[in-house]
C-alpha cells in the first residue's frame, strides 16, 4: 500500500479557556492484533480516563474485545470498546483475530486482513466526527475525536484521520532502544541498511558509545521479517515510517528511569517532532493484575520454596522456540541446579523424556496459564530467564527487582537484552553468534549460576532492586501521563 502526503494536513492549534477546565479529550485508541499491545493500549487509555483526561474509544476486532480484562465500574462511563469485524483472508483459520490465534508464519495474513479494516475505520470515524458536529454533546463520546492513536500497523490510517481534520498519534508500546535503533525513514535513506550486516552495530546517528545492535541471527530475522514486504504486500518498517512522517506525536511505552536520559532524550531531535514517554503502564502492584486463585496449586510450591531460590522461565507466548531450543533449555536448568518454574506452553509434547521426574521437587514445568506478575513479586523467585519482551522485562523490575538470564530471540528483544546488560542488570545466555543463534545446556547452566549462585549476581540483584524502587515511584509515574495528556490537550481538532 503506497501512502503520499506530508504530515500536519489536518491539525488545528486551540487556544483553550484558562478560566474554566477544559472538557475531557476524546481519543479514538487502536491497537494492533496482539494481546503483548492490546493490554499497554488499554491501560493507557484506563490512566487517561482515571485521572479525567480523556473519554476513550477503544476499537478492537469482536473476539478480541470479548478477551480484554473488565473495566473497573468507575471508568465504565469514560472508556468504551468498539468492534470492528476482521475480514476473512483466505489461508487465515476461522476466528484467528490475534497473534495468540495462529503460528508465526501466518501473522503476516493477520496483517492483510487488518488492512481490510480501513475501510470499516473511515465509515467508524465519519460517523463519529459527524455525530460531534451536531449540536448538543450529552456526554463526551458525543464529542467528535481528538486524536486518534493508533500502533505500528496503521500506516494506511493518516489519511484518513486528515480527511477529518483529526489529530494522529503513535503509540509504540517497544522500548526506546527499538526507536532509536530504527529510526525515521530520512535516517535510513541518509544511512540505508538491507543486509543483516547492517544491523550489527549501532547506527550512526546513535552518536554516543552504545552496545545496542543485533546479532547476527537477530540481525537475519530482522532483515527478512522486518524490513521485506510480506503477504500484507507492505514491510513492517514502511507501515511505521508513514506513520513517523504522518504522526503529529509519538508516544512509547518507557521513560528515563529505565532506558536512561540520554537514550530517551535523542528521539526528539532524530524524529523531528514530539517523542513523549507515557511511563511503563504497570498496574500499581502485583495484586492488580491477575488473580492467583485459579492457580494455588503454583503459588503454594513457591510458598515452600526459600526465599530468592527460584528462576521463573517464561519466554512470551511468540517465541519461535524449536524443539532444540526447548531440549538445550531443558538440559540447562537440569545441570544449573537451582530450582525453577518454567512456564511452557505444549510442555508434555515437547521435553526430553523422564524430564520431568529428575527434576522433581526443585522444578516444576507449566504447560497452562501462570499469573506472571504474582510469581515474579513472589518472595521465593531470586531471578527471571526471560525473551527481554518489553513487557516482561519491565514487569521483572518493577513487581520482582529481580536480574535477568537473558535469552532473546525475535523483534526488538536483543536491543532490549543490550540495554539491560549495560546497565548491570544481568547476563545473556552465551550462543552461536556466527552461526544460526544456537544455545547449547552447558550455556543456559553457565548463565543462571552467574546470577543465582557466583559473587556477581549479588551485583545484579542489587542493581535490579534499586531500578525496583526508582520504578516504584508512583507519582513519578503519573507524571508521565498527565504531561502526555497536557501535549494532546494543546492540539485539538476542530470541527
Amino acid at each position: 500500500m503506497a501512502i503520499n502526503g506530508v504530515a500536519g494536513a489536518g491539525d488545528v492549534d486551540v487556544d483553550v479557556d484558562a478560566s474554566a477546565p477544559p472538557p475531557p479529550l476524546h481519543l479514538v485508541m487502536f491497537p494492533w492484533l496482539a494481546f503483548g499491545h492490546l493490554i499497554p493500549f488499554l491501560e493507557l487509555a484506563k490512566r487517561l480516563a482515571a485521572r479525567g483526561h480523556a473519554a476513550v474509544t477503544f476499537l478492537a476486532t469482536p473476539r478480541n474485545a470479548s478477551r480484554l480484562a473488565a473495566l473497573p465500574p468507575e471508568l465504565a462511563a469514560y472508556v468504551r470498546v468498539v468492534s470492528l469485524p476482521l475480514p476473512v483472508v483466505d489461508g487465515l483459520p476461522e476466528g484467528a483475530e490475534s497473534t495468540a490465534d495462529v503460528p508465526p508464519e501466518k501473522v503476516e495474513l493477520l496483517k492483510k486482513a487488518f488492512d481490510g479494516l480501513a475501510a470499516p475505520f473511515a465509515a467508524f470515524l465519519a460517523d463519529a466526527c459527524a455525530a460531534g458536529d451536531r449540536e448538543g454533546r450529552p456526554d463526551p463520546f458525543s464529542r467528535r475525536p481528538d486524536w486518534v492513536v493508533v500502533d505500528f500497523a496503521h500506516g494506511w490510517l493518516p489519511p484518513i484521520a486528515d480527511e477529518h481534520r483529526v489529530a494522529c498519534a503513535f503509540f509504540s508500546i517497544y522500548s526506546a532502544a527499538a526507536l532509536a535503533f530504527l529510526g525515521p525513514k530520512a535516517a535510513h535513506d541518509a544511512h540505508p541498511r538491507t543486509e543483516p550486516e547492517d544491523f550489527m552495530s549501532p547506527p550512526p546517528w546513535i552518536t554516543f558509545p552504545s552496545t545496542i545492535a543485533f546479532r547476527r541471527h537477530e540481525a537475519a530475522w530482522v532483515a527478512a521479517a522486518a524490513y521485506r514486504p510480506n503477504a500484507s504486500g507492505v514491510s513492517d518498517i514502511d507501515r511505521m515510517w508513514h506513520l513517523h512522517q504522518r504522526c503529529h506525536l509519538i508516544v512509547y511505552r518507557s521513560c528515563p528511569d529505565v532506558e536512561g536520559a540520554q537514550l530517551c532524550g535523542l528521539l526528539d531531535e532524530l524524529y523531528h517532532k514530539p517523542v513523549v514517554p507515557a511511563g511503563l503502564l504497570l498496574p500499581p502492584d502485583a495484586a492488580g493484575d491477575d488473580d492467583d486463585g485459579h492457580r494455588p496449586d503454583l503459588m503454594r510450591w513457591l510458598d515452600d520454596q526459600p526465599a530468592r531460590s527460584v528462576v521463573y522461565v517464561a519466554l512470551g507466548t511468540e517465541a519461535p522456540l524449536t524443539p532444540d531450543n526447548v531440549r538445550e533449555l531443558a538440559l540447562g536448568l537440569e545441570l544449573a541446579g537451582a530450582r525453577f518454574l518454567w512456564a511452557l506452553r505444549d510442555a508434555g509434547e515437547r521435553l526430553p523424556e523422564g524430564y520431568e521426574a529428575r527434576v522433581a521437587g526443585r522444578g516444576v514445568v507449566e504447560a497452562g496459564w501462570v499469573p506472571q506478575v504474582r510469581v515474579l513479586a513472589h518472595a521465593a523467585v531470586g531471578a527471571f530467564l526471560t525473551h527481554c519482551g518489553w513487557g516482561s522485562t519491565v514487569e521483572s523490575l518493577r513487581f520482582g527487582g529481580l536480574p535477568l538470564v537473558m535469552l532473546p530471540f525475535i523483534a526488538d528483544q536483543g536491543l532490549i537484552a543490550r540495554a539491560m546488560v549495560d546497565r548491570g542488570l544481568g547476563v545473556e545466555v552465551a550462543r552461536d553468534d556466527d552461526g544460526d543463534g544456537s544455545f547449547r545446556g552447558e550455556d543456559v547452566a553457565a548463565a543462571v549460576r552467574r546470577v543465582m549462585a557466583e559473587e556477581e549476581g549479588k551485583v545484579f540483584a542489587r542493581n535490579a532492586r534499586e531500578m525496583q524502587e526508582a520504578l516504584g515511584d508512583g507519582e513519578r509515574q503519573d507524571r508521565y501521563v498527565d504531561e502526555l495528556s497536557e501535549r494532546l490537550r494543546r492540539r485539538r481538532s476542530l470541527s
